[in-house]
């Protein structure tokens, strides 16, 4: 075993030295003390407990509350050679005892898991009987009820306290205001713990809002100036397509992403952007979580976001390689009124909750009383069809209970295949006989499905790939063919949603419980919003300063690059026309199309323009654009 930090960090992550705090943060880990890190996105936290988990003797748990951010950690520990587990959602008993098992006796140094999975009895017993050298709690701010993304199930993490005594805890996080901290702190029993506060400031981005009516067009001109990669933020999985599309049309190499597409084409749309391929990845704001790409110029939010915290998040994306880059929040006047829409007049009350939750239990035929094991396909729109619901309402209703572990709800794409043979046996042969070159599919499918012929069976596609050779999309062919000719009874259901039902159905029973935490909850994302707007409509104060103070940090010196910073108030006109010359040396552009790039008013736009007319710096031209006079 590697004694050494700094070879550890070289061996696996091929950094010569540690950033920041992380040096200090390993090093007082390692000695047995509790830590807080506060540390900016992008910082490298991961390698703040990775580190001492490689080094210590025995097993690492991280608590962390997305499936897919565990899934992302745990593959790229493989790839380093690192053994580690993901207990996620979906586990088989049989197989989920057989990975605890593994943690016991199997040398793994890592075991990822979910704050849900942290509260079944067989997880806690076996955690009770493993060698633990650390417990890291990622994304820690979701312990607070006033964090951004407040999790009850994560106030249970202290449990880990219980079955691991003297083992040090690492809480950390990289959007914590004062108040966050201190639940942190209290909920985890932190013992006499450090605390390392890296400041939050990132000073090689340039935080702009730009005001205008004609989005599309800002955006294009932003991205077309940008000389790198770059990563566009949407609401929706619409207008992730839509404006994919338009930028595409414009010249601006593009693609989408959203929790809908399924995990080859993600996986292929991601690869396209990490290698460059393409330049601008157009995304909901799930995407980053994960993602390993430091050379990303300009990030742009095309909607305004729900908090500070997720706009901060989502922004440090840009620049982690040191170097300069740009977060950009294009609006227009209807935008803080549509985020006051979704973010508040959505936000669902107690009785709505309990009414949606009476709903999906009779949706899925579940009686009272009774609990399911299985994940269930969930077709959402359908579903709201169905009882007439607000989609909006509806979808923060599930996150609701998804959030107080009433239910799981995933977002990723999956597929339920199953078959039937109906044809007798004499016919089935006799069809493998008429089409040999679809038998070795459908003889390896009777094979390792016993009583296929006798009743609907569910098909893991992915498991017959295997055995066969053959692509996911041939098998599917084959089994639409034995559809059509009626040898089989054959369904594939896709989806981008999934529910689990973590508690038995007890309708109000259920709910009751955490009705003052729907309460504490809509109260937190109101204040969020009103603070995101105030960031928005901000006029006087450096945009940096103001996120620092957001987050209790006391900045000395403005940034001096925010479009706050830049103004020239002792001379508007003076500043105004030398943006003017700026714009027009990139191309010819009518008095609409500055008005909208620069986002100033008409008058002062043409008071500008006149001066510049008068002194023959600008002219126009015979399709009635202005243009540098040569």
């Amino acid at each position: 075993m590697l004694k050494d930090t700094k070879t550890i960090l070289k061996k696996y992550w091929g950094h010569n030295s540690f950033r920041g705090s992380q040096e200090d943060i390993i090093n007082t880990v390692i000695s047995g003390h509790d830590v807080l890190a506060l540390m900016p996105t992008g910082g490298g936290k991961s390698i703040c407990y990775q580190v001492p988990g490689l080094m210590l003797p025995g097993i690492c748990i991280v608590v962390s509350p997305l499936v897919a951010l565990i899934q992302d950690q745990v593959r790229q520990l493989k790839e380093k050679g690192i053994k580690a587990i993901a207990l996620t959602g979906g586990i088989p008993f049989s197989e989920l005892n057989d990975l605890l098992d593994n943690c016991i006796y199997g040398n793994y140094q890592f075991l990822y898991l979910s704050p849900e999975r942290l509260q079944q009895e067989i997880v806690q017993n076996r955690i009770h009987e493993m060698n633990i050298n650390l417990i890291a709690i990622d994304e820690a701010h979701c312990i607070s009820q006033w964090g951004n993304d407040f999790r009850p199930a994560y106030l249970e993490c202290a449990v880990l306290r219980e079955l691991a005594p003297g083992t040090p805890f690492i809480a950390l996080t990289a959007t914590a205001t004062p108040r966050v901290v201190d639940d942190v702190l209290e909920n985890l029993q932190m013992n006499q713990p450090q605390i390392y506060k890296d400041s939050f400031s990132r000073d090689n981005i340039s935080f702009r809002v730009k005001k205008t009516e004609d989005k599309n067009y800002q955006l294009k001109r932003i991205l077309e100036q940008v000389s790198g990669s770059s990563i566009v933020y949407v609401r929706s999985r619409k207008m992730t397509i839509n404006l994919s599309t338009f930028l595409h049309k414009f010249g601006v190499s593009s693609t989408f992403y959203h929790g809908g597409i399924p995990k080859e084409e993600k996986t292929k749309k991601l690869n396209k952007w990490l290698s460059g391929e393409v330049q601008c990845i157009v995304a909901t704001n799930a995407f980053g979580m994960g993602v390993d790409k430091a050379n990303v110029r300009c990030v742009v939010h095309y909607q305004i976001p729900d908090s500070i915290e997720s706009y901060f998040q989502e922004a440090g994306r840009a620049g982690r390689d040191g170097k300069t880059a740009e977060a950009v929040l294009i609006i227009n006047q209807e935008d803080a009124s549509k985020a006051e829409q979704q973010f508040i007049a959505s936000l669902p009350d107690v009785p709505f909750v309990k009414d949606l939750y009476l709903k999906l239990n009779n949706y899925f035929q579940i009686s009272f009383g009774e609990s399911t094991s299985e994940p269930l396909v969930f077709k959402f729109n359908n579903f709201c069809d169905r009882y007439g619901l607000n989609p909006n309402l509806t979808y923060n209703g599930l996150r609701i209970l998804d959030q107080n572990s009433i239910l799981s709800l995933s977002e990723n794409f999956s597929e339920k295949v199953s078959l039937q043979f109906v044809a007798s046996r004499n016919g089935i042969f006799q069809y493998l006989s008429a089409n040999e070159t679809d038998a070795p599919i459908i003889q390896t499918i009777l094979r390792t499905y016993g009583g296929i012929t006798d009743y609907d069976t569910k098909i893991n596609l992915g498991l017959i790939t295997k055995k066969t050779g053959k692509p996911e999309l041939v098998i599917k062919k084959v089994l639409e063919r034995l559809q059509l000719d009626g040898v089989a009874n054959y369904e594939c259901v896709e989806s981008d949603l999934e529910i689990q039902f973590l508690v038995p159905r007890e309708d109000d029973r259920a709910i009751n419980p955490i009705a003052t935490n729907i309460q504490e909850l809509n109260k937190v994302k109101q204040d969020n919003l009103v603070a995101m707007l105030a960031y928005v409509n901000n006029t006087k104060r450096c945009r940096s300063n103001f996120i620092l103070s957001y987050f209790g940090e006391s900045p000395k010196n403005d940034c001096g690059t925010c479009d706050i910073c830049i103004k020239d108030h002792s001379n508007p006109t003076k500043k105004l026309k030398e943006l003017i010359l700026e714009a027009l040396r990139a191309e010819p552009m009518s008095s609409r199309q500055l008005e909208n790039e620069l986002a100033t008013t008409a008058g002062s736009l043409l008071t500008s323009l006149k001066e510049l007319l008068e002194e023959e710096r600008i002219r126009m031209n015979s399709k009635n654009e202005y243009e540098i006079d040569n």
